[in-house]
């Protein structure tokens, strides 16, 4: 499993900073052991990792921030449950104030599940979207980009998805956070992405993901037939999860 994410490009980059010699070494340990998991293919097994070194290194340098904020990737990698008790967990006062805050975002996000998502624009071909409309319709919506080569690898099954439910009443809505518009043009119509595209140029800075606290892709988004949201993480088992949602 492969995920694209600011913080996981700020880790590996991370033996390059100047910090305490016993901290940096430790990162790097960290950072090599994570790599090697991410690279695997499975999601759990660098969730785990993610955790494990996190909560290590947490335990041996409690007033850095960097431990912190791998957790903050678990919860937002592990929703439900577990992404509440680890929010509940980095919302006390002994945690750096950034991942306080950062604690704050995800759990408003958390909350949001189960309820009406609003989500209106007009796509990169002319096409109005309008979530509002779409009632009895299953919309995925995929946070994605053209030069994020875990959403390009996740496309094929995303269309298999797509050319199976569609005719049932499955939709998808992309939102790009792409800052080239030709490139994401071009590249929707060479794989034949049948969908609307949001596009504003402002790749990590994209209005629906400031809004929604986007801070990794691929994100897939499930919404139900009631126009709710229904899951934070629908990557995984997607098929499944719209023929679900179709059958309600």
């Amino acid at each position: 499993m492969k995920i694209l994410t600011p913080f996981l490009a700020a880790l590996v980059a991370f033996p390059l900073v100047s910090v305490a010699d016993d901290f940096s070494n430790r990162m790097k340990e960290a950072t090599t052991a994570i790599t090697a998991i991410r690279s695997s293919g499975s999601k759990e097994a660098y969730v785990a990792e993610l955790e494990k070194q996190g909560r290590a290194l947490i335990k041996d340098f409690p007033d850095k921030e960097e431990p912190y904020q791998m957790l903050l990737a678990v919860a937002e990698s592990s929703g439900g449950d577990k992404a509440k008790a680890i929010i509940k967990e980095l919302s006390a006062d002994n945690v750096p104030a950034k991942t306080r805050e950062r604690a704050a975002m995800i759990a408003k996000k958390q909350d949001m599940v189960g309820k009406p998502l609003e989500l209106k624009f007009t796509a990169v071909d002319g096409r109005e979207v309008d979530l509002a409309a779409m009632k009895g319709k299953v919309v995925l919506i995929d946070f994605w980009a053209v030069w994020c080569g875990p959403c390009v690898a996740e496309l094929p099954n995303v269309k298999a998805a797509y050319d199976k439910l569609h005719p049932k009443g499955f939709e998808i809505v992309g939102i790009s956070f792409d800052q080239d518009k030709g490139k994401l043009e071009d590249f929707v119509k060479s794989k034949e992405m049948a969908w609307p595209q949001y596009f504003d140029g402002k790749g990590w800075q994209n209005a629906f993901g400031q809004q929604y606290g986007i801070r990794s892709i691929p994100s897939m988004w499930l919404v139900d037939k009631k126009g709710n949201l229904v899951d934070l993480s629908a990557r995984a088992g997607l098929a499944e999860k719209v023929e679900k949602l179709l059958a309600e």
